[in-house]
């Protein structure tokens, strides 16, 4: 589902070396982040998930074109103000509108790519961006937590989640690779294929399958959370278009080079940024 990366202007590495990086910061990472869902208190998740969405919006407002460090620095504040202001929100019952609001606002941008005839090139600051860049960033950030504290089971939850995404990826990949022919959107991302995406609709909905026995759903509720596997790949790879077209306008090949082999932060959140949502949403109903 992943276009191959290339950072900088640096010559691109063989296919194999770039897929070896790839792997190799994976297996480092992927332990990392799977004991942060499942051990980590509530309080201390929100601390990590808050470290990487900060991460994140440093690189969103490159996106958006903000090019001195202290205009970046200020979104960072108002970012984290928000986060504090938003959760308060969250603590006076407002907390499956503002996961409705986000994921209706994810839909909109599915309509809004499927419009898409032309990626011209953006020059100055994106205020609208910017704005943009609020909900895009901490809705995940406030599903996830949602998501954790959902009981009894809220860390296995988070690590279906990721799963879920890690998976459908993997899938879409491979399958992309080895039978894709027409191209999923290529004038985002000429690397995904038709194919991909059916392969990661296709595990999606098995995995929906293996979660609802694990959960003990009776089988109306494990038909439902098919359903809710299944619009939640189906978004993260809106996630993931949306975060193409952003770079693309700025000419921009990677949103970062934090990360060997995958790019920036958000080049490894885009597709969580809208999942998350929409996972927690749908769960949140359904328990």
């Amino acid at each position: 589902m992943r276009d191959p990366k290339a950072t900088g202007r640096a010559r691109p590495l063989p296919a194999t070396s770039a897929l070896r990086q790839r792997i190799l910061t994976a297996l480092v990472l992927g332990p990392l982040v799977l004991a942060a869902a499942v051990a980590l208190p509530t309080g201390w998740l929100a601390a990590v998930l808050g470290l990487v969405v900060l991460l994140a919006a440093w690189e969103w407002t490159a996106l958006a074109g903000l090019s001195r460090p202290q205009e970046r620095v200020l979104y960072l504040v108002v970012l984290n103000l928000g986060a504090l202001a938003l959760w308060e929100v969250h603590l006076a019952g407002w907390g499956l509108y503002l996961l409705a609001a986000v994921a209706l606002g994810w839909v909109a941008i599915a309509c809004y790519l499927m419009q898409v005839r032309e990626t011209p090139r953006a020059a100055g600051a994106d205020f609208g961006l910017l704005v943009v860049g609020v909900p895009v960033l901490l809705g995940p950030w406030l599903a996830l937590l949602d998501l954790d504290a959902l009981q009894p089971d809220g860390p296995l939850l988070v690590l279906a989640l990721l799963l879920l995404i890690w998976i459908a990826d993997i899938a879409a990949y491979f399958a992309g690779r080895r039978w894709g022919r027409a191209k999923l959107a290529p004038l985002l991302s000429p690397g995904k294929t038709r194919v991909g995406g059916y392969a990661a609709l296709v595990v999606a909905a098995l995995h929906g399958l293996v979660l609802a026995g694990l959960l003990g759903l009776t089988p109306r509720q494990g038909f439902v959370l098919v359903l809710i596997c299944i619009a939640t790949v189906f978004l993260s790879v809106v996630g993931d278009l949306f975060e193409s077209l952003l770079k693309r306008r700025r000419g921009m090949k990677d949103s970062g080079s934090l990360l060997p082999g995958h790019g920036g932060i958000l080049d490894r959140i885009d597709s969580m940024t809208a999942a998350a949502p929409v996972f927690t949403l749908g769960l949140q109903m359904l328990l």
